[in-house]
């Protein structure tokens, strides 16, 4: 995955190398950081429809995950392709692609 490359030539290029446990940490909290901005959006709820999300927090996030992937030595493109078959096989057998049936 061409972004994966991205985020591993910046991380070199930075210095940000770090262990497998601080990039979990990290994925955790930008996840954490969108779900703050969901839960003030929407007035703690009560407003759902106000929902917003800025990209850039999204942009994070993914940074993150792709940071993870890359130190974890997984190959994004392929931990993707496998999660899109298995979905698919859930929908095909049950017609939903949740795993709680």
């Amino acid at each position: 995955m061409d972004e994966q490359d991205r985020v591993a030539a910046f991380i070199a290029e930075h210095g940000l190398e770090t262990d497998l446990a601080h990039r979990v940490l990290d994925l955790e909290s930008e996840v954490g950081e969108i779900a703050k901005e969901v839960n003030t959006s929407t007035d703690y709820g009560h407003e759902p429809a106000a929902a917003a999300i800025a990209t850039d927090e999204i942009g994070d996030a993914l940074f993150a995950l792709l940071a993870l992937a890359e130190t974890a030595d997984v190959d994004a493109d392929a931990a993707l392709d496998e999660a899109l078959a298995k979905y698919e096989a859930r929908v095909e057998s049950s017609g939903d692609a949740g795993s709680g049936r």
